[in-house]
């Protein structure tokens, strides 16, 4: 039996795939202060025109340069694993699966979208690039691309990653990228928070508004501000992933795949998997598709469906997704990547479309299956994926119930190695469920009161 699947890299797929395509309904378009579409070029002072391109798309693939192809080989094509000792530890029937994007230099599926926009930000002639972070993650990924190309990385960091996770800012550090916890005095938008909450945890929310706003304020022109997750462009570059783990699955025999896994914060890890999927279910393949969020932020699985701002100050379009609200601010979970408000507009649309089928999971069974899948496996994987482990040891459990061979592939978006006092908290009995009481979101969904809906 084959416990690793590999690529050659000259088998890595040479185009992203762009779902946006293949809705049978289109997509609700991005909306301006006044409630009109807006135009690209009105997203200009934030992004390079060549993503924006991207981001407007409605070509099913698009080719991805051959220098990104050159910097992408370092890690990729990344391993597919067949998760035996976790199937021999359940005792299910259920073949499990896994993409293992740890492998990458920060440790997670980040670099495959940071490579790609440092590189266009590049071309377009950017000399700085300015973002946000949740739990380290997507910035050291930033800063790693960043040094690649050779462009200045700032990041606002949310407060409490940025004291839970130090490691995380040493590798921005070490990559040579600036990182500055926020909110922070460095901004208007850091500024207006810190008056009206001294003591606030940060949220994703928050941390973009600063960092647009240190974008879009720098008089040269030279700066302008990337994502890690959420807009269209991210998740098309991560769609490698689940193009890669197809053509792994067909060289492991697989014929038929029954479940995709993977958590969402802003989804642009689930995405990367899922998609290519998604595709093959739009066309009539019967695939359960789940993307995995924490209890304690449930986007997709209690919020509406609406028109809201991606950031607390509300410098970005209204943008259709299932939001809590802009001014939402998340309990602390350690799960820092998934606490954000909204979701990517392309995974709320497919689950409007009946596509994907939503979880939400407690930390605390989310640290029981890592903790078990690192015994097994021998991976220690980071919180954030914790809860697509989570999601699948239900779902082989589910399969031993039923007697069926299923076959289950998940994300492994990330390891742990630099999250190990969230799971020092765990075994000291620390951590503690977090599910986001109803009346919270009802007093975080007053953001949006007044502001249009999709129709």
């Amino acid at each position: 039996m084959q416990v690793k699947i590999l690529l050659n890299e000259d088998e890595i797929p040479r185009q992203w795939y762009n779902l946006a395509a293949d809705f049978t309904t289109p997509m609700h378009p991005p909306l301006g202060p006044d409630g009109n579409p807006i135009s690209p070029d009105m997203l200009a002072p934030v992004f390079p025109m060549n993503l924006i391109e991207q981001e407007v798309s409605q070509e099913r693939w698009i080719d991805i340069p051959e220098e990104i192809l050159e910097i992408l080989y370092r890690w990729r094509p990344s391993p597919l694993h067949r998760a035996v000792y976790l199937e021999k530890a359940l005792g299910t029937p259920a073949r499990i699966y896994y993409k293992n994007e740890s492998v990458s230099p920060p440790g997670s599926h980040k670099p495959n979208t940071a490579v790609a926009q440092a590189w266009y930000n590049k071309q377009f002639g950017i000399k700085k690039i300015t973002t946000e972070t949740g739990a380290g993650q997507w910035g050291s990924a930033l800063a790693f691309a960043c040094s690649l190309l050779g462009l200045e990385c700032k990041v606002y960091m949310v407060r409490i990653s940025f004291d839970q996770k130090p490691f995380r800012k040493m590798m921005m550090q070490t990559w040579g990228a600036t990182c500055i916890a926020s909110p922070s005095e460095t901004t208007q938008a850091g500024r207006a928070i810190l008056q009206k909450l001294p003591d606030t945890p940060g949220s994703l929310g928050i941390a973009i508004s600063e960092a647009i706003e240190a974008a879009v304020t720098d008089s040269s022109g030279e700066t302008r501000y990337s994502l890690g997750s959420v807009l269209n462009h991210v998740l098309l570059h991560q769609t490698i992933i689940g193009l890669e783990a197809k053509k792994q699955l067909k060289k492991a025999g697989e014929k038929k795949v029954d479940v995709v896994i993977g958590c969402a914060g802003g989804g642009s890890n689930f995405a990367g998997l899922a998609f290519p999927f998604v595709n093959d279910k739009i066309h009539g393949a019967e695939i359960d598709i789940i993307p995995v969020e924490p209890t304690s932020c449930p986007t997709m699985t209690r919020a509406p469906f609406v028109y809201d701002h991606g950031d607390t100050a509300k410098m970005t379009p209204l943008m259709a997704m299932h939001s809590l609200g802009h001014d939402f601010i998340p309990p602390p979970i350690h799960a820092g990547g998934l606490r954000y408000h909204g979701i990517a507009p392309l995974v709320s649309h497919a689950i409007m479309e009946g596509l994907l089928n939503p979880q939400a999971i407690d930390q605390l069974e989310c640290y029981k299956s890592a903790v078990l899948f690192a015994k097994t496996e021998g991976i220690i994987p980071a919180p954030e994926t914790s809860h697509a482990i989570a999601s699948t040891i239900r779902e082989a459990k589910k399969a031993k119930e039923e007697g069926k061979e299923k076959v289950i592939i998940f994300n492994l978006s990330g390891h742990g190695l630099m999250d190990l006092t969230g799971y020092e908290r765990y075994f000291a009995n620390k951590l503690h469920n977090y599910p986001l009481p109803e009346e919270e979101m009802k007093k975080s969904l007053k953001a949006i009161e007044g502001l249009p809906l999709p129709k």
